[in-house]
């Protein structure tokens, strides 16, 4: 088959199935469209997600770009054959306890997520979450680390760290913060009443360590705060231009987070929440689950893809990682940093981990 030579475009669409059907060959050759993410629909065993993921980057040169969330915990898109990582809260009762060991555990985590995905041909997951786990938001929860923002700074790095072991970039999500807000921006429309001054104090702190330390890539949260701009943060270009951007030195890719979600309809249409996405200051607008909207979106938008988006785009192709470790099952550091985490004492944690002890790694 003879690559189609085509520069990435500002939309990340999703696939219908386990294998590539005419739609999904159709909307992926569009212009607009510049990456693939990946769903629990879309996997069945490693050996068929790779050939999925070398059938999408064989369509198209430069390849498209595969994401898929696989944070670990209860948002892991690919299970059996793959290692189940526990939640990112049970690294933050570890280091409640032992800072250091938490530390070296989550780089480790970050590694073994990483090379997983690496090994089937994924680019890169959308993680670590960076939001603080205030105990108020159903939908974070566990996937933070932590209350506390130096844990999460910390322990969001060495995740990171971990991660560009394995050749992969990381996602810092849902800036400036969703885990204050009870509300679920799949379902509703988030509101955070904090001002600017106190989300800097809090909130936004493992964002700003991170982005000094090289951050490849951050994805808004579909929460307003009002007090600092009335549309949500994905669709404010004060919060991405002006904050982001100028203010904090963030140079890397900006995703937005799912234009599907309830927390975006503020923004209007499909192809409106698509342009004001872009306008505001993202690199890349993701669409999942809606086919027909899709096809909507790419027949409507009108967008230039800015230079430096198409050399951010270029930096997430994932890289080689080193052969000797893709054999992940004989690693004894690796067994002893799962067995480490499942002495953290929650029981989902060590069920997740025998569990994953049984899983035959290709």
């Amino acid at each position: 088959m003879t690559s189609l030579r085509l520069p990435l475009g500002p939309l990340m669409l999703d696939v219908e199935g386990q294998t590539l059907n005419d739609a999904d060959r159709r909307r992926l050759s569009h212009p607009l469209v510049g990456g693939v993410i990946l769903f629990a629909r879309n996997y069945e065993s490693p050996e068929q997600i790779t050939e999925l993921c070398r059938e999408i980057h064989a369509l198209r040169q430069p390849p498209l770009l595969i994401a898929v969330d696989h944070e670990g915990g209860r948002v892991q898109r690919f299970r059996d054959g793959f290692t189940a990582i526990p939640a990112m809260g049970m690294l933050g009762e570890a280091w409640s306890e032992h800072p250091n060991r938490a530390k070296r555990l989550a780089r480790d985590a970050g590694y073994v997520l990483g090379a997983e995905l690496r090994a089937t041909g994924v680019d890169f997951s959308f993680a670590p979450v960076l939001d603080l786990d205030y105990g108020n938001s159903g939908v974070i929860g566990n996937r933070a680390f932590h209350r506390n923002p130096e844990a999460v700074a910390e322990l969001g790095h060495a995740l990171v760290l971990g991660l560009h072991e394995s050749g992969m970039n990381a996602i810092g999500k849902h800036f400036p913060g969703h885990g204050f807000v009870a509300a679920d921006s799949h379902l509703a429309i988030p509101v955070d009443e904090r001002e600017l001054a106190e989300l800097e104090e809090v909130d936004i702190v493992p964002f700003r360590r991170l982005i000094d330390l090289g951050l490849a890539g951050i994805m808004p949260a579909h929460v307003i705060y009002p007090k600092v701009d009335p549309q949500p943060a994905g669709f404010s270009r004060r919060w991405l231009h002006e904050i982001l951007r100028s203010r904090y030195g963030f140079e890397g890719i900006i995703f937005s987070d799912d234009l599907a979600m309830e927390g975006a309809s503020v923004a209007g249409s499909v192809v409106e929440r698509a342009q004001a996405a872009l306008a505001a200051g993202c690199d890349m607008a993701l669409l999942c689950n809606r086919p027909e909207q899709a096809d909507h979106l790419l027949a409507l938008l009108k967008w230039d893809t800015a230079p430096i988006s198409l050399i951010r785009f270029a930096r997430m192709h994932g890289r080689p990682h080193p052969p000797s470790r893709i054999a992940l099952h004989e690693s004894a550091r690796y067994m002893n940093a799962l067995h480490h985490l499942a002495g953290v004492g929650q029981t989902d944690a060590e069920l997740a981990l025998n569990d994953s002890m049984k899983a035959d790694h290709g």
